[in-house]
């Protein structure tokens, strides 16, 4: 395998950083220790900047190029942002009715044998006669939901990022 630049990162199938990279975790890492992967990345993802800088953490993470794509919000490198559960709130569904059927036409027997509530041909009526104008109860139409978060992750599979302590040093083009 090539020497890898420094801040090179790649996928790793083993449960180990091999010698020279480190998990793309967060570490803190010490400045006097790493002064050329600091000059690099500084502290685009942590540290004081003083004695300390911080490796990206990629854990729960997908990787996205920063700037702006065509038709795109603007990505800055180090962000971070997603979430893995959403919970939606009414302004955030489509609009949509949820509609009930019913009639006021009287039933023949009131014996409580299964019928139709909207007054189509059936075995047996369901209920006797309605008094009134055929309000409904309100528990006959409720709401749905009950503000539940749900999931917001595209299946995945775990691997380890690591990145490259040691190398070349990448020139800019």
């Amino acid at each position: 395998m090539a020497e890898p630049y420094v801040g090179e990162i790649r996928l790793f199938a083993g449960n180990f950083a091999p010698v020279g990279w480190s998990f793309c975790d967060g570490s803190m890492l010490s400045i006097a220790e790493n002064e050329v992967l600091f000059n690099l990345i500084g502290t685009t993802y942590g540290g004081d900047g003083q004695t300390t800088f911080a490796l990206p953490d990629m854990r729960g993470r997908v990787p996205l190029h920063q700037g702006t794509g065509l038709n795109l919000s603007p990505r800055v490198m180090g962000q971070s942002a997603g979430v893995e559960q959403v919970t939606l709130t009414p302004s955030q569904m489509p609009s949509h009715n949820h509609v009930l059927n019913a009639t006021t036409t009287p039933a023949s027997t009131a014996n409580g044998v299964a019928g139709s509530l909207t007054g189509a041909a059936a075995s047996t009526n369901f209920y006797g006669s309605t008094p009134g104008g055929g309000a409904l109860a309100p528990q006959a139409l409720m709401a749905t939901g009950g503000n539940q978060p749900h999931n917001n992750m595209a299946p995945f599979l775990g691997l380890n990022f690591i990145i490259s302590l040691f190398g070349i040093f990448p020139s800019q083009g």
